[in-house]
């Protein structure tokens, strides 16, 4: 999240408001508005209070209309009845609230069977905020399992421990590594590869390294890396070395687009070396924000001293999360979606929304402007770039008029070694429909033309020319 600071000047000028808003008497009820940055002296109305706060966040982006974000900004009206009666319930309280606990336990079951764990019943995992806190989780355990196996040189010997990742990965990773002091060793991009190799993965480890992260579904470009191969290599890094090295594969979408259209690929608890899963219950899971899972093979791959116990109905509850109280709903809201749609359910779901990201990836490469780095064919997102003879516009550019009709598409520069490379991504998800994606392609197709008779790319700043950090 980001930081915020207090406002430079807390005395505002009053400004008056829309005299409707008071309730008694429009005439004189309601004069001038609340100051924004200190608290009022006085109470106000909550049907004043509620239309204030609702008219400002008019100015917001329309949540369906981002194609930016893999979150999701649809669900049935029955799930957000389900939310609204568990908002008030906190889920850390699993003595108070013993069938919320229950329903996040059968969440765990269903996705280790989902993710073939060897023996789901000895699989272990939890609920988070998301994939952010997962990924936290994950990595708190890879380092503890290593400094157990490495007792004799860690802490005081001069062990850093390092974690192998590709460039490609979310800022989550970056964060741990700078907020748990682990040295993050980064496969860079080459050419037309935008995600780890696995080869060099395996070259940048050494008896200091306490995993590898393979992502199922790169935030960059849609793509899975390859993370049999990735298993592979380090099975070969073994065999010579000794180093026995383990995968947490970050499945923050994949992890619920592949076990349903994508059923032969690999990537799961059937590798041996995979230790840990997160994915995000909000993202390709079908829930509003936030919810996330992690998952671990067995209890071996989650060191014990990790793990909090709490009282729950006269029993032992075990914890392991890094935030405390967070409301019940999302969780709810998942077990309500698995229940809702089940395997088949969810096939459908993800298939029909892979087939409007291949449908509109092929209509965009058609115009003939644009060249596609990826076609929707993984995760149902594609990147494109503006094509070699194209001079007059950049993607920055069409990102901004893009945004003139509401449609929020996010432009930005790959990493090291591919900073030459500056795209536009598109995620679809469940409610982004084909008639939806046809309203998108004609506004971009009416736009083309005036973009086309620019003289130049006219965004000269491309880090001030969108917010967007995937």
């Amino acid at each position: 999240m980001p930081l915020h600071q207090g406002h430079e000047k807390p005395d505002e000028r009053p400004l008056s408001v829309n005299p409707f808003y008071g309730e008694a008497n429009p005439a004189v009820e309601m004069a001038e508005a609340p100051p924004k940055h200190r608290l009022a002296d006085a109470p106000l109305p909550p049907s004043t209070a509620y239309q204030l706060v609702h008219d400002e966040l008019m100015l917001d982006g329309n949540s369906r209309l981002n194609l930016a974000t893999f979150v999701s900004t649809w669900m049935e009206p029955q799930a957000g009845v389900l939310m609204n009666e568990c908002r008030d319930k906190n889920m850390i309280d699993k003595d108070e609230y013993p069938r919320t606990a229950e329903l996040e336990r059968r969440c765990v079951a269903m996705l280790a069977d989902l993710w073939n764990a060897p023996d789901p019943s000895a699989a272990v995992g939890c609920s988070t905020t998301g994939s952010s806190e997962a990924c936290m989780l994950a990595g708190m355990a890879l380092k503890r399992r290593w400094a157990q196996r490495n007792a004799d040189r860690y802490p005081g010997r001069g062990a850093r421990p390092n974690l192998v990742m590709g460039v490609n990965v979310q800022v989550c990773w970056e964060k741990f590594c700078n907020f748990w002091e682990v040295e993050a060793r980064q496969v860079p991009m080459e050419g037309d590869r935008y995600h780890l190799d696995p080869r060099a993965a395996a070259e940048l480890c050494d008896e200091n390294t306490i995993g590898v992260v393979g992502i199922l579904g790169s935030t960059f470009d849609g793509s899975y890396e390859p993370i049999a191969d990735l298993c592979a290599a380090l099975d070969a890094l073994h065999e010579r070395t000794g180093l026995d090295i383990p995968v947490h594969v970050d499945g923050a979408s994949g992890g619920m687009i592949a076990p349903f259209l994508d059923g032969d690929l690999a990537w799961d608890f059937r590798l041996p070396r995979v230790t840990s899963i997160n994915t995000s219950g909000h993202k390709y899971g079908l829930v509003y924000p936030g919810v996330g899972w992690a998952l671990w093979r067995d209890q071996e791959a989650l060191p014990e001293e990790l793990v909090f116990r709490v009282n729950y109905l006269g029993g032992d509850m075990p914890t392991f999360a890094l935030n405390f109280s967070r409301p019940g709903a999302q969780v709810v809201a998942q077990y309500y979606s698995f229940l809702r749609l089940g395997r088949e359910g969810y096939r459908m779901v993800q298939q029909s929304t892979r087939d409007v990201a291949r449908h509109l990836a092929e209509r965009i490469e058609a115009l003939g402007d644009f060249r596609l780095l990826t076609r929707g064919d993984q995760l149902p997102v594609f990147a494109l770039t503006t094509a070699p003879d194209v001079q007059a516009f950049d993607v920055f550019d069409v990102s901004r008029r893009l945004r003139e009709n509401g449609w929020l598409v996010p432009a930005y520069t790959f990493p090291p070694n591919r900073e030459d490379l500056s795209v536009l991504r598109v995620v679809c998800r469940n409610g982004f429909t084909a008639d939806l994606a046809e309203l998108f392609l004609e506004d971009l197709k009416r736009l083309l033309p005036e973009l086309r008779r620019q003289p130049h790319p006219l965004i000269r700043d491309k880090n001030a020319a969108t917010g967007f950090h995937h």
